[in-house]
Protein backbone atom coordinates (compact mmCIF):
# COMPACT_ATOMS: atom_id res chain seq x y z
CA UNK A 1 0.00 0.00 0.00
CA UNK A 2 3.05 2.35 0.58
CA UNK A 3 4.27 1.54 -3.03
CA UNK A 4 0.96 2.47 -4.38
CA UNK A 5 1.11 6.21 -3.01
CA UNK A 6 4.87 6.52 -3.89
CA UNK A 7 6.13 7.66 -7.57
CA UNK A 8 7.81 4.37 -8.25
CA UNK A 9 4.05 2.77 -8.66
CA UNK A 10 3.67 2.21 -12.29
CA UNK A 11 1.05 4.46 -14.39
CA UNK A 12 -0.28 1.89 -16.29
CA UNK A 13 -1.90 -1.39 -15.56
CA UNK A 14 -4.18 -2.99 -13.19
CA UNK A 15 -2.00 -4.33 -10.31
CA UNK A 16 -3.55 -6.26 -7.33
CA UNK A 17 -2.70 -7.59 -4.36
CA UNK A 18 -4.86 -10.63 -2.98
CA UNK A 19 -3.93 -12.59 -0.26
CA UNK A 20 0.05 -12.44 -0.47
CA UNK A 21 0.78 -11.86 -3.86
CA UNK A 22 1.03 -9.45 -5.99
CA UNK A 23 -1.27 -9.89 -9.04
CA UNK A 24 -0.40 -7.63 -12.58
CA UNK A 25 -2.44 -7.19 -16.05
CA UNK A 26 -1.24 -5.21 -18.63
CA UNK A 27 -3.19 -6.51 -21.02
CA UNK A 28 -4.96 -3.05 -23.07
CA UNK A 29 -8.59 -2.44 -22.14
CA UNK A 30 -10.78 -4.57 -25.10
CA UNK A 31 -13.49 -1.70 -25.80
CA UNK A 32 -16.66 -3.30 -26.50
CA UNK A 33 -16.59 -5.87 -24.03
CA UNK A 34 -14.84 -4.28 -21.16
CA UNK A 35 -14.48 -0.68 -21.59
CA UNK A 36 -18.40 0.01 -22.56
CA UNK A 37 -19.97 -1.74 -20.18
CA UNK A 38 -18.23 -0.64 -17.48
CA UNK A 39 -18.50 2.92 -17.90
CA UNK A 40 -22.64 2.13 -18.64
CA UNK A 41 -23.19 0.43 -15.31
CA UNK A 42 -20.94 2.89 -13.25
CA UNK A 43 -22.65 5.97 -14.81
CA UNK A 44 -25.98 4.48 -14.34
CA UNK A 45 -25.33 3.27 -11.10
CA UNK A 46 -24.07 6.67 -10.17
CA UNK A 47 -27.58 8.09 -11.02
CA UNK A 48 -29.28 5.90 -8.71
CA UNK A 49 -26.50 6.43 -6.26
CA UNK A 50 -25.97 9.77 -6.15
CA UNK A 51 -29.06 10.66 -7.23
CA UNK A 52 -30.53 9.70 -4.08
CA UNK A 53 -28.00 11.18 -1.98
CA UNK A 54 -27.09 8.11 -0.85
CA UNK A 55 -23.04 7.86 -1.74
CA UNK A 56 -20.86 7.76 -4.57
CA UNK A 57 -19.83 5.49 -7.75
CA UNK A 58 -15.63 5.07 -8.23
CA UNK A 59 -13.96 3.77 -11.24
CA UNK A 60 -11.20 3.01 -12.66
CA UNK A 61 -7.84 3.45 -10.40
CA UNK A 62 -9.85 3.95 -6.80
CA UNK A 63 -7.92 1.45 -4.55
CA UNK A 64 -9.60 -0.71 -1.51
CA UNK A 65 -7.88 -1.83 0.54
CA UNK A 66 -8.77 -4.68 3.72
CA UNK A 67 -6.14 -5.32 5.74
CA UNK A 68 -7.92 -8.08 7.71
CA UNK A 69 -8.90 -9.86 4.23
CA UNK A 70 -4.83 -9.46 2.98
CA UNK A 71 -6.44 -7.59 0.27
CA UNK A 72 -5.76 -4.09 -1.91
CA UNK A 73 -7.11 -3.68 -5.42
CA UNK A 74 -8.79 -1.63 -7.47
CA UNK A 75 -12.43 -2.44 -8.97
CA UNK A 76 -13.47 -1.42 -12.08
CA UNK A 77 -16.48 -0.34 -9.79
CA UNK A 78 -16.92 0.82 -6.35
CA UNK A 79 -19.68 1.57 -4.29
CA UNK A 80 -19.68 3.76 -1.08
CA UNK A 81 -22.53 4.55 1.04
CA UNK A 82 -22.16 7.76 2.69
CA UNK A 83 -23.28 5.28 5.96
CA UNK A 84 -20.60 3.37 5.54
CA UNK A 85 -17.93 6.34 6.38
CA UNK A 86 -19.83 8.22 8.64
CA UNK A 87 -19.81 4.53 10.82
CA UNK A 88 -16.57 4.01 10.20
CA UNK A 89 -17.20 0.73 8.39
CA UNK A 90 -14.84 2.40 5.48
CA UNK A 91 -12.12 5.40 5.97
CA UNK A 92 -10.98 7.54 3.46
CA UNK A 93 -6.96 7.60 3.22
CA UNK A 94 -5.22 11.26 3.09
CA UNK A 95 -2.83 11.64 0.77
CA UNK A 96 0.91 12.26 2.13
CA UNK A 97 0.62 15.71 2.09
CA UNK A 98 -2.48 15.33 4.13
CA UNK A 99 -4.96 18.28 2.42
CA UNK A 100 -8.10 18.67 3.69
CA UNK A 101 -10.44 16.72 1.32
CA UNK A 102 -7.66 14.77 -0.38
CA UNK A 103 -8.05 11.05 -0.29
CA UNK A 104 -5.99 8.37 -2.36
CA UNK A 105 -7.69 4.92 -1.21
CA UNK A 106 -11.14 3.46 0.65
CA UNK A 107 -9.85 1.00 3.41
CA UNK A 108 -12.34 -0.79 4.48
CA UNK A 109 -15.40 -2.88 2.27
CA UNK A 110 -17.43 -1.01 0.06
CA UNK A 111 -20.96 -1.72 -0.28
CA UNK A 112 -20.86 -2.99 -3.44
CA UNK A 113 -17.86 -4.09 -6.07
CA UNK A 114 -18.08 -4.84 -10.04
CA UNK A 115 -15.52 -6.46 -12.24
CA UNK A 116 -15.99 -6.78 -15.60
CA UNK A 117 -14.34 -9.82 -16.53
CA UNK A 118 -11.80 -9.87 -19.86
CA UNK A 119 -9.78 -12.74 -21.42
CA UNK A 120 -6.88 -12.17 -19.19
CA UNK A 121 -9.20 -11.79 -15.56
CA UNK A 122 -11.52 -14.08 -15.94
CA UNK A 123 -10.06 -17.07 -13.35
CA UNK A 124 -9.24 -13.77 -11.07
CA UNK A 125 -12.49 -11.89 -10.86
CA UNK A 126 -14.46 -15.31 -11.05
CA UNK A 127 -12.40 -16.61 -7.91
CA UNK A 128 -9.78 -15.37 -6.22
CA UNK A 129 -11.14 -11.87 -6.29
CA UNK A 130 -14.67 -12.57 -5.41
CA UNK A 131 -12.84 -14.82 -2.91
CA UNK A 132 -10.87 -11.75 -1.20
CA UNK A 133 -13.84 -9.63 -1.73
CA UNK A 134 -16.27 -11.68 0.38
CA UNK A 135 -13.32 -12.10 3.07
CA UNK A 136 -13.50 -8.26 3.25
CA UNK A 137 -17.13 -7.86 3.89
CA UNK A 138 -18.30 -6.66 0.52
CA UNK A 139 -22.28 -6.85 0.07
CA UNK A 140 -22.41 -7.25 -3.34
CA UNK A 141 -19.98 -8.45 -6.04
CA UNK A 142 -21.26 -8.16 -9.50
CA UNK A 143 -19.69 -9.90 -11.92
CA UNK A 144 -20.22 -9.10 -15.80
CA UNK A 145 -19.71 -10.89 -18.97
CA UNK A 146 -20.01 -9.01 -21.80
CA UNK A 147 -18.01 -11.08 -23.91
CA UNK A 148 -21.34 -13.54 -25.11
CA UNK A 149 -24.48 -12.04 -25.98
CA UNK A 150 -26.80 -11.57 -24.31
CA UNK A 151 -24.45 -10.35 -21.48
CA UNK A 152 -24.27 -11.85 -18.37
CA UNK A 153 -24.85 -10.06 -14.82
CA UNK A 154 -24.62 -12.04 -11.60
CA UNK A 155 -24.83 -10.20 -8.87
CA UNK A 156 -23.33 -11.59 -5.61
CA UNK A 157 -24.53 -11.45 -1.89
CA UNK A 158 -22.33 -12.00 0.92
CA UNK A 159 -23.31 -14.75 3.59
CA UNK A 160 -21.76 -16.57 6.27
CA UNK A 161 -20.43 -18.99 3.93
CA UNK A 162 -19.52 -17.32 0.91
CA UNK A 163 -20.99 -15.49 -1.92
CA UNK A 164 -24.59 -16.64 -2.77
CA UNK A 165 -25.94 -15.57 -6.39
CA UNK A 166 -29.34 -13.70 -6.40
CA UNK A 167 -31.91 -15.96 -8.41
CA UNK A 168 -32.90 -13.84 -11.45
CA UNK A 169 -36.14 -12.93 -11.99
CA UNK A 170 -38.30 -14.27 -14.80
CA UNK A 171 -38.33 -11.04 -16.11
CA UNK A 172 -34.98 -11.41 -16.41
CA UNK A 173 -33.97 -9.29 -13.74
CA UNK A 174 -31.45 -9.52 -10.53
CA UNK A 175 -32.54 -8.11 -7.60
CA UNK A 176 -29.65 -5.90 -5.75
CA UNK A 177 -30.62 -4.86 -2.14
CA UNK A 178 -27.60 -2.03 -2.13
CA UNK A 179 -29.37 -0.20 -4.66
CA UNK A 180 -33.33 -1.20 -3.96
CA UNK A 181 -33.85 -2.25 -7.13
CA UNK A 182 -33.93 -5.52 -9.46
CA UNK A 183 -31.28 -4.83 -12.57
CA UNK A 184 -30.85 -6.52 -15.90
CA UNK A 185 -27.81 -5.20 -18.49
CA UNK A 186 -28.39 -5.17 -22.06
CA UNK A 187 -26.91 -4.89 -25.09
CA UNK A 188 -27.65 -2.22 -27.62
CA UNK A 189 -27.38 -2.40 -31.05
CA UNK A 190 -24.03 -1.70 -32.59
CA UNK A 191 -22.72 1.22 -34.63
CA UNK A 192 -19.62 1.97 -36.60
CA UNK A 193 -17.81 -0.72 -34.65
CA UNK A 194 -18.67 0.00 -31.37
CA UNK A 195 -20.88 -1.80 -28.61
CA UNK A 196 -22.91 0.30 -25.75
CA UNK A 197 -24.53 -1.20 -23.24
CA UNK A 198 -27.14 -0.02 -20.21
CA UNK A 199 -28.56 -1.17 -16.89
CA UNK A 200 -32.10 -1.52 -16.95
CA UNK A 201 -33.84 -1.15 -13.60
CA UNK A 202 -37.13 -2.70 -12.15
CA UNK A 203 -38.69 -2.34 -8.65
CA UNK A 204 -38.09 -5.08 -6.62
Amino acid sequence: RRWTRSVAFPEKGRIDWIEGEVEVDMSPEDVNTHGTPKVAVSGDIRTLIEGSDRGVVLSDATRMSTPAADLSAEPDVIVVLFESVESGKVRLVPKASRQEGRYVEIEGPADLVVECVSDSSEDKDAHRLKDAYWRAGVRENWLIDARMAPPALTVFRHSSRGYRAAPVRSDGFTPSSVLGVAVRLVRLPARAGLVRHRLETRPL
